[in-house]
């Protein structure tokens, strides 16, 4: 009786370690499919972006954020343009809206030039170099006046590089790509219209922002949906 209890407690034994053992080895051979996917998906969305976006953007898979896909602000001391998006909402979007999607955000990021000589960036410049002076001289009131001076340049060109222009460019860039990737002109901006739609769905949000809507009024002319497209005024008023 005692021997026939201990060979059942070893195959009960046995049998739970066989179990969570092939538990373990599906778990691993479905993180293994997960990341084959993902390095897919990763490898082919590099494949369609310009040669540009290439050399700059870098797509960092972040599961645990809100948005299906983020692009952070430029820094000028950071060459990389990082892309982060969650895969888990990603792969909800039909192929061809994905590839839109990413087009527009590779070609805003790279719209992004702090190298660029106009009067915000001179400005700019010139507060962090007068503020430098005024530092080594200990001079409090050169110090305010060259700070304010930054931050009021430094917000200005934060501002117009988030205006529904630079959104407006980065569609037109996006379309005019994709036309050399296999797509219309008409097809690249109606699948850029309906990713902007279900991304703003995926998020859970009750509606488009303005910039959105704006997009969606020029993509709609674009593709040939509306007869009114977003007057100049617009554009460079926002």
């Amino acid at each position: 009786m005692y021997f026939s209890d201990s060979i059942n407690a070893i195959l009960r034994t046995l049998r739970i370690a066989l179990r969570d053992y092939y538990e373990q080895l599906i778990a691993l051979a479905y993180e293994l499919y997960e990341k084959m996917n993902l390095d897919k998906e990763v490898y082919r969305l590099l494949e369609i972006m310009p040669a540009s976006g290439r050399m700059l953007a870098k797509i960092i898979s972040k599961p645990q954020q809100q948005k299906v896909i983020e692009t952070p602000f430029p820094t000028p001391w950071n060459r990389e343009r990082p892309i982060y998006i969650n895969f888990d909402l990603w792969r909800r979007l039909p192929k061809q809206q994905r590839d839109m999607v990413m087009l527009h955000h590779v070609c805003w990021s790279c719209e992004i030039k702090w190298l660029k000589f106009d009067l915000d960036r001179f400005v700019l410049a010139g507060g962090l170099l007068g503020g430098i002076s005024e530092i080594t001289e200990l001079d409090l009131v050169g110090i305010l006046i060259a700070g304010g001076l930054t931050a009021f340049a430094a917000t200005r060109i934060w501002r117009n590089n988030r205006s529904v222009k630079v959104e407006l460019d980065a569609d037109e860039a996006a379309v005019g790509v994709a036309s050399r990737r296999g797509y219309t002109e008409v097809e690249a901006a109606n699948y850029l219209l309906q990713g902007i739609e279900a991304v703003a769905k995926l998020e859970r949000r009750s509606s488009l922002d303005f910039n959105e809507l704006i997009r969606c009024q020029n993509l709609k002319a674009i593709a040939g949906f509306s007869p009114v497209g977003v007057p100049e005024k617009v554009r460079e008023n926002n």
